[in-house]
C-alpha cells in the first residue's frame, strides 16, 4: 500500500487510498514561495554601533610618570562584527590646544591588519604607554619636549574618532 501512496503522490493525484484517508505528502503550493519572503531572524553587524573611547590610566601625572593611553574598541549591537582592530587602523594622539604634539602614526615603522570578532557588549582594548616624546608627521626630528601642561588624547580607529580624554602633565 505504501508504494501505491508514493506513486500518487508523485504523479501529483489526490485521490484516497484504499483505506479512505488522503496520503499526507502534497504536491507543492505556494509554500516555498513564502518561505523565501519570510525576513532573516539572525542579525548583522552594524558597523555604525562600535565605537571608540580614549582614557588614561591617571588624570595627572608627576614628573617621570609616562601616560597610559588606552583605546576602547566597543560593540554596541545585536550581533557580532568582524573589526580591524590592527596597528594599521589605530592612531594615539596628543595634543595641547592646537598644538600637535604626539601621533603613534608619525614613526610607525610597520602597521598591520588584525580583524578581530568583537562580540555584542563586548570590547576590546589597546593601551600605548606615551613616553612623554613629540613627534612630527613623516618621523622628522623634533628636539622640544612636552612641557608640565593640559593635554588632550584622543583614539582613531579607521573612520571612528573618540572624543578627548584630558589629562595634565607635571
Amino acid at each position: 500500500m505504501s508504494s501505491s501512496l508514493a506513486s500518487k503522490a508523485d504523479s501529483g493525484a489526490s485521490k484516497n487510498d484504499a483505506s479512505g484517508a488522503v496520503p499526507a505528502v502534497q504536491t507543492p503550493s505556494s509554500a516555498p514561495v513564502a518561505a523565501a519572503a519570510t525576513p532573516s531572524a539572525t542579525p548583522v553587524c552594524d558597523l555604525n554601533l562600535v565605537t571608540v573611547t580614549a582614557s588614561t590610566d591617571q588624570a595627572v601625572y608627576a614628573a617621570g610618570q609616562n601616560p597610559l593611553l588606552s583605546m576602547k574598541i566597543t560593540n554596541g549591537g545585536a550581533a557580532p562584527c568582524q573589526v580591524n582592530v590592527g596597528t594599521s587602523q589605530m592612531e594615539f594622539l596628543v595634543m595641547s590646544g592646537d598644538d600637535r604634539i604626539f601621533s603613534s602614526k608619525d614613526c610607525q615603522a610597520k602597521s598591520e591588519d588584525l580583524v578581530k570578532q568583537i562580540d555584542p557588549g563586548k570590547s576590546e582594548m589597546a593601551n600605548f604607554s606615551w613616553q612623554r616624546n613629540r613627534t612630527s608627521e613623516g618621523c622628522g626630528v623634533v628636539s622640544a619636549k612636552p612641557a608640565n601642561g593640559t593635554y588632550t588624547f584622543k583614539a582613531t580607529l579607521g573612520n571612528k574618532v573618540s572624543t578627548k580624554a584630558i589629562f595634565q602633565l607635571g
